[in-house]
């Protein structure tokens, strides 16, 4: 069960990363501009922020394994449809049905919570974790391998394959979970985060190419505030919400998921700029020129020493709390940043600093959600992890903004191209330490209380407050 689990979050990871190779080759194979060809990749990632609190949410009103094998059904449809068709607009739809397969992480955790003893969950969610780096390291180079050797299609046909074979694997081997949560599917609730959300992440992903203080820009996201502080409104007197607004705002959850956010901006970093640096020509002074398939490869230690460090993650969760471990993963990562910054000379250097911030994501992303398991109800679990997965999304869309702009703002020009300059990069990597500092902050403000067990002998019921403000579930 734990290994079809992970092998749908593989799935969830690689979907994210297939259509980067192909970004500058969309134009032209979908008849496109380079603004239109651009949505290819941005639906997927609005959708993949929209769907996670939400199949959270329908995984523990109606049952986790129901959910997971409707949301691997429609990440299928969207594969084969992206299979079958070279039109830009049935393009943009099959990938954002293809951005759903995010929704299978917080059903995952939810799943073993309900089925796995207590000693074995950290376990589990340390190897699930794993297999998301994996995914996405992996994603870049084996995409461009299949794009420079096969017709571009098959990379959707392959991953309409291995979507049928998770869910083949889950209809087989995952059981239905035994929890429930009691009331009915928020839709306003839905409707409104779908609309707010779209109204926050549109303009921070497309911003640069709307520019920031354009109309269109600011607009979107003066309205996206005023839906969600409606929405927030209407969670908070909401008999059955989708979003439990005041479980959110306890100390615990509220640390874990800025912590969140921080960790999402530094790990995103990485994945930003070390691709750019390594195919940049040797004239910028700092390029490397390497293929897009070796620079792949270079950046693929990041999620391959995330998985190897599995049992690592598991140790230290078990050993002294996944709060510490949090902490470390965040001084790991800046730890990547730092070395990077003083050397970026040569391939085998962005290969060391990729496993080190590679090494510290998976170690913090493993503690994470350990901890926003024991932080909520088991009825809770699978809405609980969706929303810190929301959380992250939010970082990396921040990151993909802010480290636009950094990187514009001291371009050069380089024969007839303007590129990104040395200096520009570095300061990047400084941001990226910074927030996985701003990450341990947050990290040393959760309570350090002992974790509530979950698994088939541990069963909570409603929440009491604790005098210190903390929230605790009575067996």
């Amino acid at each position: 069960m734990v290994a079809v689990l992970s092998l749908t979050g593989l799935l969830a990871s690689l979907l994210q990363t297939l259509a980067i190779p192909l970004i500058p080759s969309f134009p032209t194979l979908l008849n496109a501009s380079p603004t239109d060809a651009s949505w290819v990749v941005t639906i997927s990632l609005l959708t993949g922020a929209i769907v996670t609190p939400v199949s959270g949410r329908l995984g523990d009103l109606f049952g986790k394994r129901r959910a997971l094998l409707l949301t691997l059904s429609v990440v299928i449809t969207g594969a084969a449809m992206s299979a079958l068709t070279s039109s830009l607009w049935l393009m943009v739809i099959g990938r954002g049905l293809q951005g759903c397969a995010l929704g299978v992480i917080p059903l995952a955790l939810g799943i073993f919570r309900d089925e796995l003893p207590p000693h074995r969950i950290g376990g589990a969610i340390a190897l699930l974790t794993g297999t998301l780096g994996l995914g996405g390291a992996v994603g870049i180079p084996l995409a461009g391998l299949v794009a420079e050797h096969f017709d571009w299609h098959v990379l959707f046909w392959g991953s309409a394959g291995l979507g049928l074979l998770c869910a083949f694997l889950t209809a087989l081997v995952v059981p239905e979970s035994p929890q429930r949560t009691e009331g009915r599917f928020d839709v306003v609730g839905t409707l409104g985060l779908t609309v707010g959300l779209i109204g926050l992440l549109l303009p921070i992903v497309k911003g640069g190419q709307w520019g920031w203080g354009s109309t269109r820009t600011l607009c979107f996201g003066a309205a996206a505030v005023v839906i969600l502080l409606t929405w927030g409104r209407h969670q908070l007197h909401a008999r059955s919400p989708l979003v439990d607004l005041r479980l959110s705002a306890r100390r615990p959850l509220l640390m874990t998921n800025l912590a969140t956010i921080a960790v999402g901006f530094a790990i995103f970093t990485m994945l930003f700029a070390f691709p750019q640096i390594l195919q940049a020509p040797p004239a910028t002074g700092y390029g490397l020129g390497q293929s897009l398939v070796r620079t792949g490869l270079a950046v693929a230690p990041n999620g391959v020493v995330a998985l190897l460090l599995t049992p690592v993650a598991t140790r230290l969760i078990t050993r002294y709390g996944a709060r510490l471990a949090m902490m470390l993963g965040a001084i790991v990562i800046a730890a990547g940043y730092v070395f990077v910054t003083l050397l970026m000379n040569s391939v085998l250097e962005f290969v060391i600093a990729s496993g080190i911030i590679g090494a510290g994501a998976g170690i913090s992303v493993a503690a994470t959600s350990k901890l926003i398991t024991d932080a909520v109800p088991v009825t809770e679990t699978a809405s609980g992890n969706g929303v810190n997965n929301l959380m992250r999304s939010v970082g990396t869309t921040a990151a993909s903004a802010a480290l636009t702009v950094i990187l514009a703002h001291g371009a050069i020009t380089v024969g007839s191209a303007t590129l990104p300059s040395a200096e520009g990069f570095r300061t990047t990597f400084i941001v990226g330490a910074a927030a996985a500092i701003v990450g341990l902050l947050f990290s040393a403000l959760i309570p350090n209380r002992k974790p509530m067990s979950g698994g088939p002998a541990e069963r909570y019921s409603k929440p009491v407050d604790a005098p210190d403000g903390d929230v605790i579930y009575q067996r």
